[in-house]
């Protein structure tokens, strides 16, 4: 027979994305996630971690930490995280996403993700984006940006910033830039604010009908014989080259 927490972590997961571990749901509160439920197997553990990283929102945390014992913790996430800490939180209304991509003059560059294939990767780049403050991340393709293991990846940030999954033809507006080999140099280009990164497959690239929706196309330097550098090291480089122009 399911236990009460269990019964009310069942009752939240509809709407809801898994934050796996500490730092994920550190994000999450920080950043104003509607978390459901808060589970870990050694709440005073977690509370401590809480103080020495993130004493902003330890009183937060306290009021949210459920205690149970680990295998129940087991029973309710496919794999249990170092930290002993799961959570569920309500995943952002979709019509407040979309407003945050249609911001008008938009203050930041949005990054798009055309047909990305790995969970762990897409996390990677949702992390860098909310870093460098740009206004969202936006896929291509079936892959969901907001499943549990891109989130994992992005350590929770995609509460700091805004993701969502678009229809190629209905990206958000401005300048597209793309990735291209063959494209100016990173060095030299010029990134508008408004600008719409595009970023293809590490495998695959670009598709050519992206491609052809350019006004700009710019290239990474890398060392003769070097195929090609990880998609989140690219798109950090091509954010670092636009933050320049801010300082």
């Amino acid at each position: 027979m399911a236990t009460e927490i269990e019964q009310r972590w069942r009752a939240a997961v509809p709407g809801a994305v898994l934050l796996d571990g500490f730092h994920a749901l550190k994000h999450a509160v920080r950043f104003g996630a509607d978390v459901r439920v808060v589970v870990a197997a050694d709440r005073k553990a977690a509370l401590a971690m809480a103080e020495e990283l993130s004493g902003d929102i330890t009183d937060r945390l306290d009021a949210l930490i459920t205690e149970v014992p680990e295998e129940t913790l087991g029973r309710l996430v496919p794999r249990v995280h170092p930290t002993g800490i799961a959570a569920l939180a309500g995943l952002p209304a979709s019509d407040a996403v979309r407003a945050a991509f249609d911001r008008t003059p938009r203050p930041a560059p949005v990054v798009v993700l055309e047909n990305p294939r790995n969970l762990g990767n897409v996390g990677a780049v949702i992390r860098l984006a909310a870093g460098f403050g740009v206004t969202g991340v936006a896929t291509t393709g079936t892959m969901d940006p907001w499943h549990a293991n891109v989130v994992r990846g992005s350590a929770g940030l995609h509460f700091a910033t805004a993701v969502a999954r678009f229809d190629p033809d209905e990206l958000p507006a401005g300048p597209v830039h793309v990735l291209d080999p063959h494209g100016e140099d990173l060095r030299a280009v010029h990134v508008p604010d408004d600008a719409v990164l595009v970023f293809g497959s590490e495998r695959h690239g670009l598709s050519p009908a992206m491609r052809a929706r350019a006004v700009r196309r710019f290239a990474v330097p890398m060392q003769p014989g070097v195929s090609s550098f990880n998609l989140a090291t690219t798109v950090a480089m091509a954010l670092f080259r636009w933050s320049q122009e801010r300082l």
